[in-house]
């Protein structure tokens, strides 16, 4: 069982603020740090960190960051099908942190939104029924690799972030559980008359937990967030969707594998940055070992 991840990677400049500037304010940061981010890279990092076997499909600049492929292979990741590409930036993102933990993100999809056909397919040969693949909206080529995956049988997860109502579209046909934020759903709601077509959608709510909606079934699974002291809440929703697809992947039920997913999360937040903040599955056992009543 693999998880394959179609998915971008960026370089995360992180600038903290005492509060989101206002139009037309100049301030000074009172921290800069740079990481690895990218809802691709997070969620390849979260699935693995996790324990599954995890192969990212992407794209990197040609020129410099290597530390970033260093990143992603120390964290477990398979960085095989990881093309680095001349004349070309490597996606990054500038993050905007302020003193409560919330964040506002600028994204450049740089090399994210070059990745070449061929080298997808090739990717993706070995895709089969026990296998998953993840997608973002920050690459291109998202619903060639769901048309591909879905006709070999496997587990399409689609994050439906950052929110493009013309790219759902054309992938959502080929989906099998869809997850977004709250934001995200009301709109994908407010866009859809007609309803949403898929099996399922995975809801992150954010204090408030997640919601797995069995739209065949029209059931809906709660689980509620831990409560911790917050520091950052930058791809904490990407914590999420891997610790689940990885739980998913590994044959854990539905309410053990958004548990586990919630408990990764609120671990996450605790700590400052994206990809590198995400924790080890041991870490994750530990925290649930003294949070048995949440």
């Amino acid at each position: 069982m693999t998880i394959y991840n179609l998915g971008s990677i960026n370089v995360d400049h992180v600038y903290r603020l005492h509060h989101m500037p206002q139009p037309g304010e100049t301030m000074a940061s009172r921290d800069y740090a740079q990481g690895l981010g990218g809802k691709g890279a997070n969620q390849s990092v979260a699935a693995a960190r996790a324990g599954a076997q995890v192969v990212h499909i992407g794209a990197i600049s040609a020129q410099g960051e290597d530390w970033v492929l260093d990143r992603l292979a120390e964290y477990g990741v398979d960085i095989t099908h990881i093309a680095r590409l001349p004349h070309v930036a490597s996606g990054h993102a500038i993050i905007l942190l302020d003193a409560g933990g919330e964040n506002a993100i600028i994204l450049h999809p740089g090399a994210n939104g070059r990745l070449e056909a061929g080298s997808v397919e090739r990717a993706l040969e070995g895709i089969g029924p026990d296998d998953t693949l993840l997608l973002q909206n920050e690459t291109n080529l998202q619903v060639e690799a769901a048309r591909i995956a879905r006709a070999a049988g496997a587990r399409v997860i689609y994050s439906c972030a950052p929110f493009d109502i013309d790219a759902a579209r054309e992938v959502l046909p080929h989906v099998t559980l869809l997850a977004l934020n709250e934001v995200e759903a009301a709109q994908l709601t407010a866009a859809s008359p007609a309803g949403i077509q898929v099996p399922a959608m995975l809801v992150t709510l954010g204090a408030d937990g997640a919601e797995y909606r069995d739209l065949a079934a029209g059931t809906v699974a709660r689980q509620p967030a831990f409560p911790v002291e917050v520091v950052d809440t930058t791809g904490a929703g990407d914590c999420f969707a891997g610790y689940l697809a990885a739980g998913l992947d590994m044959g854990r039920d539905l309410p053990e594998a958004m548990r586990h997913a919630a408990a990764a999360a609120a671990i996450k937040v605790t700590r400052a940055g994206a990809g590198d903040a995400i924790p080890e599955a041991a870490e994750v056992l530990d925290f649930l070992a003294t949070h048995r009543r949440d």
